[in-house]
């Protein structure tokens, strides 16, 4: 009897031992990730998104599978494709799908969705995030109320929603707290993805004055250094392409957001949430990148590092205002 016992008893401990292992196998498996962007993946906002997950790919953390260049009509048809492929992890921006989006996420409950978006998180499983960097566009907006001499910046958006409308309004603070004289023309072109008709905007700003640009679009910087003046980048850092005419660039990093949401899938947590936050300053979703002091005068430099002190401290904070920014006389 005794032996009878001991036999069942290390059969019993094996059969715990073969199924933590077995647990350990399946964590230490990647996770399925796929993404669904309406637009190329160089375009800037995406480009961030593409970045960060191709990062954890190359860690080995995720499987990444992607479509880009995805119409609306067919963002919910491609959502259910990769659900139903058993994807654990779905990320991409709804911004203009967001009723078909979230009513994918209610009939795959298992799944875990994470949208860019301009709304809330939905329980139980679809969580938002968006490009919360209107800390690094003010400081930007710094070095561009100190740098225009016609006291006239140009600013050519994509279109007036609120991921948008909130760094121009940041980036202009910064401007106007170093010049009071300065004076913004602001226009959007109908497109996230447009070069020639940001361009064509940019041209028109500068035909009237305009020695500072907001490159919030691709193609105003091109204006920028055939006409001669300054640019001002926004989420990506092209001041390579663009030698002496991108003189600042406030970047957005994806990476604490991804890391944090394949975190939550991983450990079976992951809930509706608004990772918006995670764009913050502080916790490295936003910087702004190297200024060249052959540029950039020493003490703007300087009041750009103070300022970035005082808000990594707490001390000064950036106001959010979603509204549509308007032109000034």
């Amino acid at each position: 009897m005794t032996h009878r016992l001991a036999r069942r008893a290390l059969a019993a401990a094996l059969a715990l031992a073969a199924l933590a292992s077995s647990a350990a196998v399946m964590a230490q498996e990647p996770l399925k990730v796929a993404a669904i962007y309406t637009v190329p993946v160089e375009q800037q906002w995406v480009s961030r998104i593409h970045k960060a997950l191709n990062a954890a790919k190359d860690r080995g953390e995720i499987t990444y599978a992607w479509s880009e260049n995805v119409a609306n009509t067919d963002y919910e048809r491609v959502m259910r494709e990769y659900a139903e492929q058993g994807a654990q992890l779905i990320v991409g921006e709804v911004f203009g799908v967001e009723r078909a989006a979230r009513q994918v996420a209610k009939d795959y409950p298992e799944t875990a969705f994470l949208m860019g978006s301009s709304f809330g998180p939905e329980a139980p499983n679809f969580s938002v995030f968006d490009n919360f960097i209107q800390e690094c566009s003010y400081l930007t907006g710094l070095v561009a109320g100190r740098l225009t001499s016609s006291n006239r910046i140009g600013m050519v958006g994509g279109f007036p929603i609120p991921e948008v409308n909130r760094l121009m309004h940041a980036f202009m603070a910064g401007a106007t707290e170093v010049n009071p004289e300065a004076k913004f023309t602001v226009s959007f072109i109908g497109s996230w993805y447009a070069p020639p008709k940001a361009k064509e905007s940019a041209f028109a700003m500068i035909a009237q004055g305009a020695d500072v640009m907001y490159a919030e679009r691709f193609g105003v910087s091109d204006a920028a250094k055939e006409r001669g003046v300054k640019s001002i980048g926004n989420v990506i850092d092209t001041q390579d392409q663009y030698p002496g005419t991108v003189v600042a660039s406030a970047l957005w990093h994806m990476e604490p957001t991804i890391d944090q949401a394949l975190a939550a899938v991983k450990g079976g947590t992951f809930a509706a949430e608004d990772y918006g936050p995670l764009s913050n300053l502080a916790v490295g979703g936003c910087s702004v990148a190297p200024m060249d002091p052959a540029l950039i005068p020493a003490e703007v430099i300087a009041l750009v590092e103070a300022r970035e002190a005082e808000i990594r401290a707490g001390t000064r904070k950036v106001a959010i205002d979603d509204n549509e920014p308007k032109s000034t006389p």
